[in-house]
């Protein structure tokens, strides 16, 4: 049985979004070709919101015909595909230690998801979404910070019912800012 870690929620640091472009850069690199972009989306993507410090990561690529190459050179950098974990056109991929994506320098990288999602992803496009409306209300990234603490404090070692605790914030805001 799989030992569930606590929810912790940190104040936002200016680390993430370096950690991500390090992770970003060897993942692009290794996909050359393969990938039209690479997304910071989640929390730690959002200047200012206290998050988990876990760095969530889409790669997005054109169709999922590519997919098998990009789980063998995901593979070569030390990721474990775990399939669709019940999401269309998002495939989950697990680190095989604190090393991945594996460099020649050999160093820790920081905790993070990482989704290989077709451009036509539904999660995807919720992401961004989700992502681009927060970045431009700061008052929302404040009451959704609230929340977060609120919800890890209440939930502490049960992450299924942290995260379903956001959801009601997080499908009214998407509903209320469908134009961004």
């Amino acid at each position: 049985m799989k030992i569930q870690k606590p929810v912790i929620i940190e104040g936002y640091n200016n680390e993430w979004p370096r950690s991500f472009n390090i992770i970003e850069s060897v993942i692009s690199n290794k996909l050359n070709g393969l990938v039209l972009e690479i997304e910071h989306v989640g929390s730690t993507s959002i200047p200012s919101l206290s998050a988990k410090p876990i760095i969530d990561i889409d790669v997005v690529i054109e169709s999922m015909d590519c997919l098998p190459q990009v789980i063998k050179k995901l593979e070569e950098l030390g990721y474990i595909h775990e399939g669709d974990l019940g999401i269309e056109n998002r495939e989950a991929f697990a680190r095989r230690d604190v090393y991945v994506p594996y460099t020649s320098e050999g160093n820790e990288k920081h905790e993070h998801h990482l989704y290989v999602c077709n451009r036509e992803s539904e999660e995807l496009k919720r992401h961004i979404m989700f992502r681009n409306i927060l970045r431009k209300h700061p008052l929302l990234v404040s009451e959704y910070a609230n929340l977060k603490f609120q919800l890890a404090n209440k939930y502490r070692n049960n992450r299924q019912a942290y995260s379903a605790g956001k959801t009601e914030f997080i499908t009214r805001i998407m509903n209320g800012y469908q134009d961004i």
